[in-house]
């Protein structure tokens, strides 16, 4: 689906930019020498919009590979990391620490469950600002709670909580953030750490109340259908 709406969106600049050129085109003067000069040569790359379009996609692109080169040693690095935490037992720490609380968010998850985990390893994962890292675990952790839905294809709960911590992610040392603000030049690219975690922190408070304040409207409009449907059979 996302596939097909970014595409979507490029052949709809793509139009939007060549159909405003080809009107600009039909009713601008064309340029003519003037007392037998030459006209002069068109940048076409500036003055048509779909010019300007060619030319900020090869430059988002190579943008991109740049920040993609200079990530490669923090990521290396942080993965690293991460993976020695997780030999080390630190993992399995961070996991017993945040155990209460996972119960108290996910209350129909069976508690040595697979999908425990995978999210505890998201959460934790997302908290040290490794978002590439955590992306895998948190497509883990979904797969194991569809595991427990019994409406497949029809989002539980438990999904739309866990996509909402996933999504707003508490981050206690925004890594990639850091090494993108490095790579580009900032002089002091560890200056958004106070910064991120507020915004991270509200993001996923305010999250949080809101799903949960949907989920229990929902469970009470259900509770209150299925009472009505029960006293109409009754009198039936």
């Amino acid at each position: 689906m996302l596939n097909h709406i970014w595409f979507a969106m490029i052949l709809l600049a793509i139009l939007i930019a060549a159909g405003s050129d080809i009107y600009n085109e039909l009713l601008a003067p064309q340029p003519t020498g003037i007392s037998g000069q030459k006209a002069e040569t068109r940048n076409l790359n500036e003055e048509t919009k779909l010019g300007r379009v060619t030319s900020a996609a090869l430059e988002g692109a190579s943008t991109a590979v740049e920040i993609a080169i200079g990530l490669i040693g923090i990521m290396a690095l942080w993965l690293g990391v991460m993976k020695v935490a997780e030999e080390a037992g630190i993992m399995k720490i961070i996991a017993r620490i945040v155990r209460p609380i996972t119960r108290w968010l996910f209350p129909k998850i069976p508690e040595d469950h697979p999908a425990i985990g995978a999210m505890i390893m998201n959460i934790a994962a997302n908290m040290m600002g490794l978002s590439n890292a955590a992306t895998p675990l948190g497509l883990k952790a979904m797969e194991e709670l569809d595991t427990l839905n019994p409406n497949k294809g029809e989002a539980t709960d438990d999904m739309c909580t866990f996509l909402v911590i996933n999504t707003s992610a508490i981050t206690l040392l925004p890594a990639t953030a850091i090494a993108i603000r490095a790579s580009l030049g900032s002089a002091n690219p560890q200056m958004i750490i106070v910064p991120a975690v507020l915004a991270a922190t509200c993001a996923t408070i305010v999250g949080l109340t809101t799903v949960k304040i949907i989920q229990a409207f929902n469970r009470k409009k259900d509770v209150k259908y299925i009472n009505t449907t029960n006293r109409k059979n009754r009198k039936d």
